[in-house]
């Protein structure tokens, strides 16, 4: 320090030692002399520790402002299908996350000009605002009106994420300390990136552009200026600007922003009367876009819940809280048909059955119907039908009301129809009739068969009319379909396609309290001997028993097991499907089959990711060595293991699914033989029957479906699988004729084809298959060592014979009334025990 600074240093230090020994000898000498000055002193200093005592008071349970750094907007959960596509989004309000870079400058500009044209300027607290705020509450203090805010985008800010909209003045006092604390914390920019991500703007929709999305059907950055002009009019008073009756008001508000975009600065004169001059152009509120797949869109939800909860507080990732983007297997085009095919298959079997009784009642005696029809969330998307509710009811005139509150007459309806009903109606001329909804349900599912992702699923009629899944928990009996699984494990334990096995009633003694046991086909007939092949084709139940016995009951009910269909008991009766089982097990163990043996899990959801793009979960869990290596070694490209896990011999599977094309060709599902695809399926029907059941597909994509009612009762004596269920997997496979491939299956390592007659059997070398399905030579499937004998003459002439004996067989059952009416269909399958 030079000599003069250390003597301007120490002049100062003088100066103010003096100074300061003045003041305090004025202020000794005022307080010793005046009263009044002791009194204003006082009141100084009193007012100063209220002031202080206010703001502990206030600030001390007040939220960390500091929390807001690193604050995560809440999102919904967006659900994409296989394409990516979005098909639908678990939401409870509308929001949308953007950037302070992705707000155009002029909707910034909107939102400063009508709630705070000082924001870059003030520290969190507009000080004239917060007089003028004052002044009106003081003004309308006991009159039950709500003052002006006052309040800065920092306040607001304050309020919507901090502290709640309670309206008192301790809430204005903790906001504006947090305002200023927030304002320590956070840049402009951060700030009003939260506040217009956040604000609340009416039609359940959070931040500009869900509101833009809500209002105008745009994003912000397709919003013309006068609709960013009314998006900022919108935190007033959402309620009331965003209604179409008060778009005058509406008008004059935004016509107001726009004028004080122009005073500051931030628009032209002309382009303020031009925005001036355009209409709100609001659009109506419509429903969150969504494909119609609500029970499989259901079992994703339930799926992410079980995984990452629900809410905030449950974690980061939560269902309504977490944005997650969450890809699915889900096919749209496949979903369609499925919904389709199995609703015209539940109305094909309802027929002319008449009205089945209401949806549900509601009490309508309290003139309230509309809002309790609007919170039953009841709905319908079939056609041009609506889910409404019986007003009135007089004789041969009755009236039915929506939950728009709207009215009209019914016409035709029937005489067990009476006030509260809820129904399903269908428009005709100027009133509307009640349309039917099938008592019959059932459940669909199509699944991939390399991967086991679910590619379509359909649990019923309508997912707005019942949840429950039919295709996932409803437990049937499968009937026949099981029985592939059955000729498997026959397979396994020495069995081939062309083993002879006999047709006959099987007996066996179950002990001394149970006695004997007689297992009959339909009708009582016995069918003499056939191969394996024949039975499976033709479905007959006493040569599954008989295979089930010779495999050994324990070995059946294993494969039953290892392919995931269920755990049963050895008792013969599961042989014929007599164990309860879901559309989606019974898929799955198809699709293991035409997968050669290897079973995968069955999915919904291939893979999550957090909000910023991060994979947090897969259904995939296989690794790839070396797939992300900086530079190629030289080395084959790397590749993921097999997938899935081995449950059955590939050959085994490969041996079963070409015995179940024969199926389509010349069995019980012979109506699917047109469709020019190497299909393979098993129809199935249970005692009753209850259940009419068919699975099946091609090498690439399986399908099940099952129709029943859901208290399971007859469904007809005349329904089988084939004419039921096989009609709505026809249905499927034909509208989405894109998706299939026309490959057929391919052998597996040990597999030898050979020439055989289908109906004894015996090798064949002198003839060739041919096109035809009823041709006497096919193709068969073998393992090594396994082929059959070369066919004679005499074995020829004697399998022509004992076919010619069974069909004379068959035709005196149906004389008897005890067939099924139909060659191909004759016995068939029966899930219980006979």
């Amino acid at each position: 320090m030079t000599e003069s600074a250390k003597i301007d240093f120490a002049y100062v230090r003088q100066r103010l030692r003096g100074d300061s020994m003045a003041a305090l000898a004025w202020f000794r000498a005022n307080w010793s002399e005046h009263r009044r000055f002791r009194w204003i002193v006082g009141a100084f200093a009193a007012g100063v520790l209220l002031l202080v005592a206010i703001w502990a008071l206030l600030a001390r349970d007040l939220p960390d402002a500091e929390s807001l750094v690193g604050y995560e907007t809440p999102l919904p959960t967006v659900v994409r299908g296989i394409d990516g596509e979005i098909v639908h989004s678990y939401a409870r309000e509308r929001r949308v996350q953007l950037q302070y870079a992705d707000f155009p400058e002029k909707l910034i500009e909107s939102y400063l000009s009508a709630e705070d044209k000082t924001f870059f300027s003030h520290g969190g607290v507009d000080i004239t605002g917060t007089l003028n705020a004052v002044f009106d509450y003081a003004m309308k203090f006991g009159s039950g009106e709500r003052a002006v805010g006052g309040s800065t985008i920092t306040q607001q800010v304050a309020k919507n994420l901090l502290l709640g909209d309670e309206y008192s003045v301790t809430r204005k006092l903790k906001e504006m300390i947090l305002a200023r604390r927030i304002e320590g914390v956070l840049s402009k920019q951060e700030i009003l990136e939260l506040y217009l991500n956040e604000i609340p703007l009416g039609r359940r929709s959070f931040g500009v552009q869900a509101a833009a999305q809500a209002y105008f059907d745009k994003d912000v950055d397709q919003l013309d200026l006068h609709e960013m002009a009314f998006l900022a009019i919108l935190p007033k008073a959402p309620e009331r600007y965003g209604r179409a009756r008060n778009a005058e008001l509406a008008i004059e508000r935004r016509n107001f922003v726009l004028g004080q975009m122009e005073e500051n600065g931030f628009i032209t004169v002309e382009e303020m009367r031009l925005a001036q001059a355009k209409p709100l152009g609001l659009v109506a509120q419509r429903s969150e876009r969504s494909v119609d797949a609500g029970y499989f869109l259901e079992e994703v939800r339930r799926q992410l819940l079980d995984q990452f909860g629900e809410t905030a507080e449950e974690g980061p990732n939560s269902v309504y809280a977490g944005g997650l983007w969450v890809r699915t297997s889900l096919d749209p085009e496949l979903q369609v048909a499925a919904r389709d095919a199995l609703r015209a298959g539940l109305l094909r079997y309802h027929g002319n059955h008449g009205w089945t009784g209401p949806i549900a009642t509601i009490n309508v005696s309290n003139g309230d119907w509309a809002g309790q029809l609007q919170s039953s969330f009841l709905g319908v998307r079939y056609q041009n039908w609506r889910i409404g509710v019986v007003t009135s009811r007089a004789g041969q005139s009755a009236r039915v009301g929506f939950a728009d509150g709207k009215e009209a007459p019914l016409i035709n309806f029937p005489d067990a129809l009476k006030a509260g009903d809820v129904i399903a109606a269908q428009p005709v001329g100027n009133g509307y009739r009640v349309a039917v909804i099938p008592e019959v349900s059932g459940g669909f599912l199509a699944e991939s068969v390399q991967t086991g992702r679910i590619l379509a699923m359909q649990g019923g009629f309508d997912f707005r009319l019942s949840d429950f899944n039919r295709a996932t928990q409803a437990e049937r009996q499968p009937g026949s379909t099981i029985k592939p699984f059955v000729y498997a494990t026959g397979l396994d334990n020495g069995m081939t396609p062309a083993t002879e096995v006999p047709d006959q009633t099987f007996c066996f003694y179950q002990g001394a309290n149970l006695g004997e046991k007689c297992f009959r086909n339909f009708g009582g007939e016995s069918g003499g001997v056939h191969t394996m092949r024949w039975g499976l084709e033709q479905s007959r139940n006493l040569m599954t028993v008989h295979i089930a016995m010779d495999a050994g009951m324990p070995h059946v009910v294993d494969t039953f097991k290892r392919v995931g269909i269920g755990s049963y008991g050895a008792y013969p009766s599961f042989a014929l499907g007599a164990g309860d089982t879901t559309v989606e097990r019974m898929v799955n163990a198809y699709a293991a089959l035409a997968n050669h043996g290897r079973l995968n899990q069955p999915t919904v959801i291939d893979f999550v990711q957090n909000r910023r793009g991060k994979v947090i979960w897969r259904a995939d869990k296989r690794r790839c060595e070396g797939c992300n290596m900086p530079d190629w070694d030289g080395q084959p490209m790397p590749r993921f293991g097999v997938k899935g896990e081995q449950v059955l011999d590939p050959r085994t599977a490969f041996q079963v699914i070409h015995m179940l094309e024969g199926v389509v060709q010349r069995g019980t599902a012979t109506r699917l033989r047109d469709i020019d695809l190497p299909l393979f399926g098993k129809t199935g029907t249970t005692n009753g029957p209850t259940n009419a059941w068919f699975v099946g597909g091609t090498p690439d994509i399986v399908a099940g479906v099952y129709v029943g009612f859901d208290q399971p009762r007859d469904l007809g004596g005349w329904v089988q699988g084939g004419n039921t269920a096989a009609p709505i997997f026809k249905e499927f496979v034909q509208s989405t004729m894109d998706h299939w491939s026309k490959q057929p299956a391919v052998a597996p390592a040990g597999i030898r084809m050979v020439r055989i007659d289908r109906r004894s059997g015996k090798r064949v070398f002198d003839q060739w298959p041919t096109t035809d399905p009823l041709s006497p030579v096919i193709w068969e499937a073998f393992k090594p060592d396994t082929e059959p004998p070369r066919e004679t003459r005499q074995d020829r002439v004697a399998s022509l014979r004992d076919e010619l004996l069974a069909l004379i067989r068959r035709g005196q059952g149906e004389q008897a009334g005890s067939g099924e009416g139909r060659p191909n269909d004759f016995v068939e399958e029966q899930g219980g025990i006979y």
